[in-house]
């Protein structure tokens, strides 16, 4: 399970993080869908957590490989991908995200195909920021 998501430090901020990671995506085929500040939104709810902000990244030519088939809509629920930005108590922004490319070499197939692009993809924009 350990193997299963990937951790890794930041070179800059959280802020810049997301904003070098969202030009990177902007100069690329692939799309921002969304957002999520979970700060704010546990904030809302009386909770009181460290920066966190979940970004929705989707390439479509990859999600209509998964979308134009009945029997690949089943792992819709993976889309889009995401990439998770955080600040931790020791002082530093970290970038987390599945590791769908080890998750997916049990299925095979296209599955296999699709999301293990998808996630060389990402890679390429995360490793932008990291140290």
């Amino acid at each position: 399970m350990d193997n299963m998501f990937i951790e890794k430090k930041s070179k800059y901020n959280l802020e810049e993080t997301v904003l070098k990671l969202t030009e990177a995506v902007s100069k690329s085929d692939w799309k921002v869908i969304h957002m999520h500040d979970l700060q704010q939104l546990m904030h809302k709810n009386g909770h009181e957590v460290l920066p966190v902000t979940v970004m929705e990244i989707c390439a479509p030519s990859f999600a209509f490989k998964l979308l134009s088939k009945d029997e690949e809509r089943v792992y819709s629920n993976m889309m889009p991908c995401r990439l998770s930005v955080y600040d931790k108590n020791d002082g530093n922004t970290y970038v987390s995200r599945m590791n769908i490319e080890q998750f997916s070499s049990q299925m095979g197939g296209v599955i296999q195909e699709v999301m293990t692009s998808a996630f060389r993809g990402a890679e390429d924009f995360i490793n932008q920021v990291v140290e």
